[in-house]
């Protein structure tokens, strides 16, 4: 296959790499938790590109190899045709894949710097609405609405859709308070994230996902509490 995807045995972020490539009809294998750890322990020189954490994601076709979500993003929507053609849509396109990036580094507390409790989530809440206001507004002001268009106003989805959906979807497939949440706060980034999500290649990613991490977001004892203080 073209592609080789270091990440770990959970969504997260990896799972914004998985969609990308999903949802432009490719393949690619996955070098699992062993081979992620061997090369996070070993030396940098070994690496096929120096990173502190996964994802990794490596182009066999062009001997590219990427880490960090934002900068593997950025890379597959180019090289797949997936970015808007005007420049302010594609640095727009790029403020989501990093806005996305923000709202899982804080929906895990850090990486699991603290765990999740109740005291905690009610003092998140509103931050997180503010989160999902932010995406809202940008559908809006980009002629969005409840039941057709995409979030930047392009003729058809792109990356800042596919973004979007990953980032909403797979937390409200999982986290009820937070599926409550974003229905309430952003309507139309909630109906988005439907549409997109139903789109064959993200059905078939999400159900292999199942499959393959059942109900798990994070890894770890964040993931055990966020399952725990983030439903009903």
């Amino acid at each position: 296959m073209d592609y080789e995807l270091l990440y770990w045995s959970a969504p997260f972020r990896g799972q914004f790499v998985r969609a990308v490539l999903a949802f432009a009809g490719k393949t690619w294998t996955e070098g699992g938790d062993a081979k992620i750890s061997r090369l996070m322990e070993g030396p940098v020189r070994d690496m096929p590109v120096p990173f502190m954490g996964p994802p990794v994601l490596i182009d066999h076709r062009t001997e590219v190899a990427l880490a960090e979500m934002p900068a593997i993003i950025f890379y597959l929507g180019e090289t797949l045709n997936l970015m808007p053609d005007d420049l302010e849509r594609r640095a727009m396109t790029m403020k989501i894949v990093n806005d996305a990036n923000d709202v899982i580094d804080e929906i895990t507390l850090n990486g699991g710097d603290h765990m999740w409790t109740e005291d905690r989530w009610a003092t998140y809440r509103p931050r997180l609405a503010k989160w999902m206001s932010i995406w809202e507004d940008t559908g809006r002001r980009y002629g969005l609405d409840r039941n057709s268009g995409y979030l930047l106003g392009s003729p058809a989805a792109g990356v800042a859709d596919v973004i979007t959906a990953t980032l909403w979807a797979t937390m409200t497939e999982r986290f009820s308070k937070i599926r409550d949440l974003l229905d309430e706060t952003a309507p139309m980034t909630a109906a988005l994230s439907k549409r997109i999500s139903s789109l064959s290649p993200l059905v078939e990613l999400a159900e292999k996902s199942r499959q393959d991490y059942g109900d798990t977001y994070a890894g770890g004892q964040i993931g055990a509490s966020m399952t725990k203080i983030l439903n009903d």
